[in-house]
């Protein structure tokens, strides 16, 4: 920027369908290189391309209208590509997409909401006896105060039926419902013998914080005394009514789909693309593969609905696109496995738009053929997934989009391929062209029953997630894109916390 003095402050714009908000920081007063505290708090939708542009101003006047102060520079990207990096720095450009001088801004992404949980493991010793003809059947319950000043229940524990020393099962619960993330907030402990009429009696109660349970371990628990208030004025000799004992308190995270992302994990992306014989020839305008004037079709679409929201996951946006069912030149043998850019042993593309590209020119060079074989792809992706096990950090996930029109042919080769894959860093997803009958595909698609493969070994986890393009064909675009990843954020949390691997840079507990 120009030397001299500035008054700087910065614009943010956030594009959400066909709303635009805004917001801006504080000024820097005399300040080329200003840092804002202004932060801008966005809600985060990963299925969603969040359009952000971001404009520095030199303030010249005491006006509110942008209009009225000195242009200096802007830059455009969306919320994903900031979260994946966590920061980036880039140059400011002018409206024509020219450098601003030498300008940089660098913006950083930082989840607000708190993810930690407390894990309490307690027991009971010498608890009073409340029912005539036994002892009690004893649970406890978690209350904090809430904003009206009375308590609020936050959690119950298990009965425990006929003991005066229960031992309840360890739970946990999200630091902000025990406290609301204030671990020296007063946390009231009630105990009850059980009632089957709902009228439980009163055993005793104490009073604790989260602070002050954290000092509890194993092999170093706390005790507490149970007092009931009653007994405590009417009887003089009254000591308590039982202990409570806390045997451990843990406090860890539970991390979220943004924490993995924002500690650098990359979603690999990989396209796998039907030429079969079914799909009509691509010349013939009733054909699936057939670009029409508009220059896009139905396999197109798919690939733009899921690409344009993934490739902001993955630094180098290269992209390995495979085709299946097709014969290919000079012999004219049939493959299911092969690079569509025809460079097997290179067969990424460079972003979304690379790979339409190698999917239009590969068209006139290959014949459609068959049969419908998921397999091979699925166990291509499933390989190097499996090689990303071997470094055991959540550093990568992959992403398998297969876009098909027809029944699949190798369904029980198939299957047993998704069955293993699911232990696996990995997710497959359907798109299905055309009007044909899926129900195969809804097969794999595990959110109602368990995916078996031919041996009975079932799936660890549903990693398939099916979408008929049918039901999009009047939608908007991002209607798509909703409904295809929906499930995926899920998955890779899953798959990260199955293996017990924290976000690679996280921040302890």
């Amino acid at each position: 920027m120009a030397g001299g003095s500035s008054v700087l402050l910065c614009e943010l714009g956030v594009r959400i369908a066909s709303a635009t908000q805004y917001d801006r920081t504080e000024t820097a007063v005399n300040n080329l290189n200003p840092a804002f505290s202004k932060k801008f708090v966005l809600d985060y939708h990963f299925e969603e391309v969040q359009k952000l542009q971001f404009a520095l101003f030199d303030q010249d006047k005491s006006s509110a209208q942008l209009d009225e102060h000195d242009f200096l520079g802007q830059f455009s990207c969306s919320l994903g590509t900031i979260v994946s990096s966590k920061k980036i720095t880039r140059p400011l450009l002018l409206m024509n997409d020219k450098p601003a001088g030498k300008g940089l801004i660098t913006i950083a992404a930082q989840e607000l909401s708190d993810n930690r949980v407390v894990t309490l493991s307690l027991a009971g010793r010498k608890l009073d006896k409340k029912d005539l003809f036994g002892k009690s059947d004893p649970f406890l319950e978690f209350y904090k105060p809430g904003d009206d000043g009375k308590w609020m229940l936050v959690h119950r524990t298990e009965v425990i039926k006929y003991t005066l020393d229960p031992v309840w099962k360890p739970f946990t619960v999200p630091l902000v419902s025990l406290c609301d993330g204030d671990m020296e907030k007063p946390v009231q402990v009630m105990c009850y013998d059980y009632d089957n009429d709902g009228g439980h009696d009163f055993i005793g109660e104490f009073q604790t914080s989260v602070s002050q349970m954290c000092a509890a371990r194993d092999g170093v628990p706390l005790e507490f005394e149970c007092i009931n208030p009653k007994k405590q004025k009417k009887k003089k000799n009254y000591k308590n009514s039982g202990i409570i004992i806390l045997r451990s308190c843990k406090i860890s995270r539970d991390y979220s789909f943004l924490d993995y992302i924002l500690g650098g994990c990359q979603l690999m992306f990989t396209v796998g693309i039907d030429f079969t014989a079914s799909n009509g020839n691509p010349l013939d305008p009733s054909s699936l593969h057939y670009i029409n004037p508009m220059g896009t079709n139905e396999y197109l679409s798919a690939i733009w609905a899921v690409g344009q929201i993934i490739q902001d996951y993955d630094s180098d946006k290269m992209f390995p696109a495979l085709g299946f069912g097709a014969q290919l030149p000079p012999d004219w043998k049939v493959s299911h496995e092969f690079a569509i850019n025809f460079n097997p042993t290179n067969p990424f593309c460079s972003g979304v738009d690379g790979i339409a590209q190698a999917y239009s020119a590969c068209l006139p060079h290959i014949r459609f053929y068959g049969p419908t074989n998921f397999s091979p792809i699925v166990n291509h992706v499933a390989r190097f997934a499996a090689q990303a096990t071997q470094q055991q950090t959540a550093t990568q996930y992959f992403i398998l989009l297969i876009i098909t029109d027809g029944v699949i042919s190798d369904m029980e080769e198939t299957r047993h391929a998704v069955v293993q894959a699911s232990k696996l860093p990995m997710s497959i997803i359907i798109v299905g062209v055309g009007n044909a009958d899926f129900a195969a595909m809804e097969f794999l698609d595990g959110d109602s029953r368990t995916l078996r493969s031919y041996t009975g070994e079932e799936a660890a986890r549903d990693i398939v997630q099916f979408v008929p393009f049918r039901e999009f064909r009047n939608a908007a675009k991002e209607t798509l894109a909703k409904a295809v990843l929906a499930e995926l954020p899920q998955q890779v949390v899953q798959y990260f916390k199955h293996k017990n691997l924290p976000p690679t840079h996280s921040e302890p507990a």
